[in-house]
């Protein structure tokens, strides 16, 4: 099922495109993105579709219904739920996973929490990274030998070094050095009993490109990723959201700002950004403009070494 990759994706990308290439570019991302889906379908034999409700899982959904039509995607969209998540968003998926007519399954660190698998350090850690646990679990029950993510790799260093068809060991483990090469869009799919693979379809995309094709394919998004009141108060130069999980401190006032989300999470660590931003076009100018990488302006949790992706990566993380 080998398809040729169009030559642009071997270069190194830049922003800097005219517009009257602009479609081509979306339309060689969206031909590869719809390639590696078909080629999990036709490699794997229990593969799923890591589907959070965010806009990266959203345009890879999106490329999914392209690839195999409503009511034909060939594998389970499965959600790892912190319990921390903002309603909008798993109100969507829910939605969204009807629309489809797809199977969702969600499994929750809670339930991993109630088996004794999870246990936090106190009650208002961060339970993101803890998912890890709840994943290799859900990958136990469903003997699930592919799962679909929508890393990209400008998120940060750690995404970078994977490979669109990353292996994992019997222990759900991520090696950097055990990789396999990648020549020729040819991609090596064998396993050994108790592995499986995290395959990235839009690694080769950016924020800018998600959003670009956002606007040119009119994808639905929940609310929270355009402009909207909402009380925060400024921490270490993160807008921090004001919610009963992430309570004032003593001695802070909360502020009523114009603020979006350029991801989306567990409300213990994702942090939204100021901005007026309300359609796809207005938040493409923001995204050329900005300085600050996506999960750098909005993620608490990576602000710290001990939480950084790299080991959670190598523990089992998305």
């Amino acid at each position: 099922m080998n398809a040729p990759m169009h030559p642009n994706l071997l270069q190194p990308m830049t922003h800097h495109r005219p517009d009257h290439l602009s479609n081509a570019h979306l339309d060689a991302l969206e031909e590869e993105t719809i390639f590696i889906l078909r080629e999990v379908a036709a490699a794997f034999e229990r593969p799923a579709l890591l589907f959070s409700g965010g806009k990266d899982s959203l345009v890879m959904l999106k490329c999914a219904e392209k690839a195999f039509g409503v009511g034909r995607i060939p594998y389970p969209l499965l959600m790892i739920d912190t319990g921390h998540n903002f309603h909008e968003v798993t109100d969507f998926r829910d939605a969204r996973a009807k629309e489809l007519g797809a199977e969702l399954i969600v499994r929750s660190v809670e339930d991993s929490m109630a088996r004794g698998t999870v246990r936090l350090a106190h009650p208002g850690e961060s339970r993101n990274v803890h998912q890890s646990v709840t994943l290799l679990e859900a990958i136990e029950e469903f003997r699930f030998d592919a799962l679909i993510g929508g890393a990209r790799r400008d998120e940060e260093k750690a995404r970078a070094k994977e490979r669109i068809f990353s292996h994992r060991d019997s222990f759900g483990q991520w090696q950097p050095k055990d990789q396999r090469p990648e020549l020729w869009t040819l991609f090596n799919t064998k396993l050994q009993p108790g592995e499986h693979f995290r395959v990235f379809p839009i690694s080769n995309w950016t924020e800018l490109d998600v959003w670009q094709y956002i606007a040119r394919e009119a994808v639905t998004l929940p609310s929270l990723y355009y402009s909207h009141k909402r009380e925060v108060v400024e921490r270490k130069g993160l807008l921090v959201p004001v919610t009963e999980l992430t309570p004032l401190k003593p001695g802070e006032v909360a502020e009523l700002r114009d603020v979006r989300f350029r991801t989306v999470g567990d409300i213990t660590c994702t942090c939204p950004v100021e901005s007026l931003a309300a359609t796809p076009g207005q938040i493409v100018l923001e995204t050329l403009a900005a300085d600050v990488s996506e999960r750098g302006a909005t993620r608490m949790d990576d602000k710290t070494s001990e939480a950084s992706m790299e080991k959670r990566k190598k523990d089992g993380y998305f």
